[in-house]
């Protein structure tokens, strides 16, 4: 149980379902988890609102005095929002561009000082939507197609340093939790929405946060020193077809 002994690792989106998983995950694992999320949210270290660019300097800064360094980051804020191109209004497209795409785009930036201290592993959550698209997930498919693409330009970036960082994405499909819970809520029929998804994964069931965050700590080890640059789907087979 100590696949990441010693390992610091800043996660944002703590207090989510996944965050909070990959939290538990690395400490599990024998690592320091930095807890970070919204103020007021449970089981965090530090106030953190991804789209803010005063409280990532602020974070990174409070991270480097306590530990000199971190080993790795885990984007894990995100929201979700139903939507076409044509419903879809401009507040709402730019909120979820803020959160998923600008909120990762800014922990790559601002965390790397630290992780360049003695190397380290980037793992930015995207999405099955940031590899498919989705009639309805206008906002959603570009801000996880976007993270997709940011990840392989940092990890293009991290290649050269010395020492190296690397940085990876991963795909979830659908999660039991409350993300998914709140989507096909918005379909205004939610039990056969639930339905329909399942069907249309192969291993027939949602996914499980502890899932995604076991992935999660297989790119932040060792064991993946020669991984980076890639995109991981941990879909049950979604995009398979």
């Amino acid at each position: 149980m100590d696949r990441l002994k010693d390992k610091i690792v800043l996660i944002t989106g703590a207090a989510g379902a996944i965050g909070r998983a990959a939290s538990d995950a690395v400490r599990a694992q024998g690592g320091i988890a930095i807890a970070t999320d919204l103020a007021g949210q449970p089981g965090i270290a530090h106030a953190l609102d991804v789209t803010s660019e005063d409280d990532w300097l602020r974070v990174v800064a409070d991270a480097g005095r306590a530990h000199g360094h971190i080993d790795g980051l885990i984007n894990a804020a995100g929201i979700a929002a139903l939507g076409t191109v044509e419903d879809t209004d401009y507040a709402t497209w730019r909120r979820v561009m803020a959160v998923n795409l600008d909120g990762t785009f800014l922990g790559c930036k601002h965390a790397m000082p630290l992780l360049k201290q003695r190397g380290g592993s980037i793992v930015n959550l995207s999405s099955v939507a940031g590899l498919v698209g989705g009639h309805n997930f206008a906002a959603y498919n570009a801000s996880k197609g976007g993270v997709r693409l940011l990840s392989k330009s940092v990890a293009l970036h991290g290649a050269r340093l010395d020492p190296q960082v690397r940085c990876n994405s991963v795909h979830p499909a659908f999660l039991e939790g409350p993300m998914v819970d709140e989507i096909v809520k918005q379909t205004n029929f939610p039990d056969a929405a639930r339905a329909r998804i399942t069907r249309d994964i192969p291993l027939g069931r949602f996914g499980t946060a502890e899932e995604v965050a076991e992935l999660c700590v297989y790119l932040l080890s060792d064991e993946s020193r020669f991984v980076t640059g890639a995109e991981f789907a941990i879909d049950g087979g979604l995009t398979a077809r």
